[in-house]
């Protein structure tokens, strides 16, 4: 009865309107005040202890390098090397695209970032060269979701902070899907431009390759800096998100000087903004997961799934449809943050390795992000393109239905995620 409640009234709120964050905390105070006896200081206690983790410092780090990548050049001189790598093959610019989502992926963390910083240079050329503006905002806005699988990802830190499973092997985890999927991607590209013989550019030069890469690899580094100082034992991932800001920043001012001094407090504004509303989210989310803890919920929703004998295939299917269904009206760190507690009690009873449930439930993101009606990837996308929500979402089907046979195939292959995190002895 009292998880009718809490979701009924939660449901209710966001039905008005109220941003998510809003709803979660006014969901609480309600039930609590007026259906329990728990004493407020406990509450407050919990809000403390629940936010005082280490591992939340890394968000706030990884935004801050994202804006300066975003700010300081670096999407341009990676658009340049993917497409001398690619842009010869059959609709070579939205190669480049997917390739060059892969690679700001691994440096930005964030999914909408990678979409802007991406899509604002290349779409105007690839409509320059002639493809269909359909065909550009089809594969940018699908291929920027790569930024939350590839590591370094806020959404994983957000899961990790929910279930207490290592930062690490998330990342670690991440890496051999993430480049299956922008094969995935890569490959219906490729695909839909040879079907409709669309542009091709002439293949490059290995001398213009070498100097692409080389006006590219300042950028590059950050992914030997992050993933090379986690995996080396030199710092640990919130450290290594630290590093990654500083390095960013040296790398947009100094290095490629594409971002001058002045424009460094914008820079930090629009960070310390973005990260203090997904702090604000998280700290409701904290408090939304005392609550069900406290009325048992999880725990009784673990035990009547087992009473009714489902197994892991199964449990899996609800999952992927809960959180599919979820993601029509949520972002990605609120899913997490959500239902993280509900499922990952069950998954643990059913003995899913937390690590591969987590790559299942960003996967599940990913999707999320680019379909309506509150896919983030799709507005970011639709004021780039100018392009209506309804109009985009036909665009991006075919890459939508590329991403959905993905998500089975990561569900149900363990090893895809396992395979790395174990190579390194991580898990």
């Amino acid at each position: 009865m009292s998880a009718l409640i809490i979701f009924g009234l939660l449901l209710v709120l966001m039905l008005t309107g109220m941003p998510i964050s809003i709803s979660l905390g006014l969901t609480v105070l309600i039930f609590l005040f007026t259906m329990t006896q728990v004493p407020i200081e406990s509450v407050a206690l919990k809000l403390f202890t629940g936010i005082e983790k280490f591992e939340i410092m890394a968000i706030p780090f990884f935004i801050l390098a994202g804006n300066f990548l975003t700010h300081g050049g670096v999407a341009r001189r990676m658009i340049h090397f993917a497409t001398a790598m690619v842009g010869h093959w059959h609709g070579g610019l939205g190669l480049g695209g997917v390739l060059a989502c892969a690679l700001f992926a691994a440096v930005s963390g964030s999914s909408p970032a990678t979409v802007v910083a991406i899509g604002a240079i290349l779409l105007p050329a690839m409509v320059k060269q002639g493809f269909p503006n359909k065909f550009g905002a089809g594969v940018i806005t699908t291929s920027g979701a790569l930024g939350i699988l590839i590591p370094p990802s806020i959404v994983m830190v957000m899961y990790s902070v929910s279930t207490n499973t290592s930062v690490g092997a998330l990342f670690m985890a991440g890496v051999m899907p993430g480049l299956l999927l922008a094969a995935f991607l890569g490959f219906t590209t490729w695909y839909r431009a040879q079907k409709f013989n669309y542009p091709r550019m002439p293949r490059a030069s290995w001398k213009a390759r070498l100097i692409a890469f080389k006006d590219a690899i300042w950028g590059l580094l950050l992914i030997v800096v992050v993933m090379g100082g986690i995996y080396s034992g030199m710092f640990t991932p919130t450290e290594a998100a630290a590093m990654s800001a500083v390095y960013a920043f040296i790398v947009a001012v100094f290095v490629y000087q594409d971002l001058r001094l002045k424009d460094v407090p914008r820079v930090l504004l629009n960070s310390a903004n973005m990260s203090a509303m997904l702090l604000y989210i998280i700290t409701n989310a904290v408090l939304f997961s005392f609550l069900l803890t406290h009325e048992n919920i999880p725990q009784t929703m673990a035990d009547y799934m087992m009473g009714t004998g489902v197994g892991v295939i199964g449990f899996l299917i609800m999952a992927n449809i809960l959180m599919l269904i979820a993601g029509n009206f949520m972002e990605p760190s609120s899913i997490v943050l959500i239902l993280a507690p509900i499922l990952f009690p069950i998954a643990m009873q059913l003995g899913i390795d937390p690590v591969h449930f987590g790559i299942v439930m960003v996967v599940n993101m990913e999707v999320g992000m680019c379909h309506p009606p509150v896919g983030l990837n799709l507005y970011v996308a639709s004021g780039i393109t100018r392009m209506g929500i309804t109009e985009l979402t036909v665009a991006v089907w075919p890459w939508l239905f590329s991403m959905l046979v993905f998500l089975v195939l990561v569900t149900y292959w363990p090893g895809l995620s396992l395979w790395l995190p174990r190579t390194m002895g991580m898990l």
